[in-house]
């Protein structure tokens, strides 16, 4: 029987042409990222299964490729449940292994610890344009900062990353998980009921508040904390200010900490900004993630119509391995998000090294061989991209692949000696 050559579901072979924007993009992404101070760091992609399942990861905890236990430890037949025979999986994000990495390694980092890793991640999800079940994800991390000194920073250095690549006119919004909760008990509902209503209110941009407001009553909840609910946003609407507004409005419900820190930092980064792009607060921001505790982040682009970057600050996560809270807050870059939307712009990488090709006519002899790679070494060693391979018999095709690879010059080599 014949071997599957096709990737598995979900998973897909990169072309050439697809990995050269790929590094490109890798390597602005990571030249722009040091500017701002973050360090590389990498982590392994599997992790224990008690950390992925540490109910910290939201629905990605649903997706999650696990991995059986080996050898000796691995009891088929004794095996009762999924514990039994499970150990390990593949990592759904790179938050969490980060906070693992502080952890374990926190004593021998400095502080703050502005972190950058880059790498893949696996979540058995279904798949669909711009989404796979093994993708790159790009992470910044600032860990032991507790002021909003975090937020500004992901944010310049990530519209700065992205100004970069060559986008413009995106949406930053901004939003602080406190807001969230102050909003929802101000109009009277209980703790409980919050996620429901988040996950209601998560719909907002697809049906609007009339349709929030009727599925919140569709699932229970009483018309008048709807109504004192949704007059909120209404009035977030209307107010030149909706931070400000809200900072009047929830009174105690809400700490005049968050209203200065999340205005701050709207502010900040409008002033400083060198970017072409827009910040603004948008209280139905919810993010799915459980691990978050203060201010959250996303980046719309009106070429992808969803967010193509996210993130947000997760206080809790690393105390949750050492007993003792660290500050933390991180953005990511969707990265096969960006990678989609320039290639279906037919993007070029700019200032890329002329590439030309030798082809070298099969029965060359030694003496002229030689003379042609070391023509070949001296372009190379002047910045010049050259690739030396043999001639085939349609040389006309040939040609015609390697301009799809970017070869824009050819010189042909046949058998007679080298021209000097």
């Amino acid at each position: 029987m014949a071997l599957n050559k096709k990737p598995v579901t979900g998973m897909k072979d990169i072309l050439p042409a697809e990995m050269q924007i790929r590094d490109y993009v890798m390597n602005v992404i990571k030249e722009n990222y040091r500017k701002f101070g973050f360090t590389p760091i990498e982590t392994p992609c599997v992790e224990t299964i008690g950390n992925l399942c540490s109910k910290q990861g939201g629905e990605n905890e649903k997706l999650i490729f696990k991995i059986m236990k080996r050898g000796d430890k691995l009891n088929l037949s004794g095996a009762k449940e999924e514990a039994d025979l499970v150990d390990g999986g593949l990592r759904y994000d790179l938050t969490l292994p980060l906070a693992r990495y502080y952890a374990n390694n926190g004593a021998n980092l400095p502080a703050p610890f502005k972190a950058l890793q880059m790498g893949n991640v696996w979540r058995a999800d279904r798949p669909q344009k711009g989404r796979f079940r093994q993708f790159m994800q790009c992470d910044i991390d600032i860990l032991g900062e507790p002021s909003n000194l975090a937020e500004i920073e992901l944010i310049l250095a990530t519209t700065t990353t992205l100004g970069k690549l060559g986008f413009s006119g995106f949406k930053v919004r901004l939003n602080e998980r406190r807001i969230l909760k102050a909003m929802a008990s101000y109009a009277g509902f209980d703790e409980e009921q919050l996620d429901t209503v988040f996950i209601i209110l998560d719909k907002m941009d697809k049906i609007g508040m009339e349709g929030v407001a009727e599925d919140l009553v569709a699932n229970g909840f009483a018309k008048e904390s709807v109504d004192k609910y949704m007059a909120l946003f209404e009035g977030i609407e209307n107010a030149e200010d909706g931070i400000a507004f809200l900072g009047e409005s929830l009174g105690e419900f809400l700490e005049d900490e968050v209203v200065s820190s999340l205005s701050e930092i709207k502010a900040s980064v409008s002033a400083t900004v060198d970017t072409n792009f827009s910040i603004v607060f948008d209280p139905t921001l919810v993010r799915g993630m459980s691990y978050y505790t203060g201010t959250i982040f996303e980046i719309e682009m009106p070429q992808f119509g969803s967010s193509v970057a996210g993130g947000g600050r997760y206080d809790k996560m690393i105390g949750r391995f050492t007993g003792n809270d660290v500050p933390a807050c991180g953005f990511s870059i969707g990265f096969e998000r960006i990678i989609t939307i320039l290639m279906d712009n037919g993007f070029r990488i700019p200032k890329q090294a002329k590439k030309v090709a030798y082809l070298v006519e099969k029965g060359i002899s030694t003496e002229n061989l030689c003379q042609v790679i070391a023509k070949a070494q001296e372009e190379r060693a002047k910045g010049m991209q050259v690739l030396v391979v043999r001639m085939n018999k349609n040389k006309k095709f040939q040609k015609e692949q390697l301009q799809k690879d970017g070869y824009e010059e050819f010189v042909d080599f046949y058998k007679e000696p080298l021209k000097r």
